[in-house]
């Protein structure tokens, strides 16, 4: 970190460690496969959405939103990548940053994984959160805090996608994000590579998430200090962040 005196930098570094073992980051094992898996209660956890800087350009990089927060006195304490985007890095589906939507939902067929529908959306409202299929948030009406649309859905209303086979030969490094109840929100990147129905298996069978989103796959990346993880190989879109 850059600018701190010696003791404010100590006092920083406390503070941290104490805001990233309340964030709940953790190596877990599956199937034989092992992810990184950190979970936030929003009723003590502020969760945020970035895109752009202060320039209105997209912060494209984990650094770039670390070092913007510390001239705000405030520290990143996690950070992942949090959905889709285009080549210019902005979101190419529903995007919300504090209660001002600046992408509106995208129903449009396609090609690629972010059609591969059904889709969805992650949100936070106030203390609470969710992911649900795209349809099923519009049909809500809920007016979120903070907003990104993915897809594909991994797990919907319990049930893994109906278009992922047990033995898909597609395999990556994938991040998602899935919610075993209504406040709390947990994100998860695989150590090794991966295909979607085993990827949606750990979201159902093990963290007992009745719905879970994909959020991308081989630029997937996350910041989480606690394990060694300050990832900056690819540009990046939307980052979902932790905010001290």
């Amino acid at each position: 970190m850059r600018g701190f005196p010696g003791a404010l930098l100590a006092l920083v570094l406390v503070l941290l460690s104490v805001s990233l073992a309340r964030a709940g980051c953790a190596q877990e094992s599956f199937e034989g496969n092992s992810y990184a898996v950190c979970r936030f209660d929003l009723r003590q956890d502020r969760l945020q959405l970035f895109s752009l800087d202060a320039n209105g350009q997209p912060y494209g990089s984990f650094s770039a939103l670390a070092d913007a927060l510390e001239d705000r006195g405030q520290l990143l304490a996690f950070a992942m990548n949090a959905g889709m985007y285009d080549d210019g890095l902005k979101p190419i589906g529903l995007y919300v940053e504090r209660g001002k939507q600046a992408k509106k939902i995208n129903r449009r067929d396609g090609p690629g994984n972010f059609h591969l529908k059904p889709n969805g959306v992650f949100y936070i409202k106030g203390d609470k959160g969710g992911v649900m299929e795209t349809e099923a948030f519009l049909k809500s009406g809920i007016r979120p805090d903070h907003a990104s649309q993915s897809g594909p859905m991994l797990v919907i209303d319990g049930a893994i996608h109906p278009k992922f086979s047990e033995d898909g030969q597609s395999r990556q490094r994938r991040n998602g994000v899935g919610s075993p109840d209504g406040h709390t929100l947990v994100f998860v990147i695989s150590e090794s590579w991966v295909n979607f129905h085993s990827f949606a298996r750990l979201f159902r069978n093990r963290l007992g998430c009745k719905n879970a989103l994909f959020l991308d796959g081989s630029i997937s990346s996350i910041y989480a200090p606690e394990l060694g993880r300050r990832d900056g190989f690819f540009p990046l879109g939307p980052i979902v962040a932790l905010v001290k």
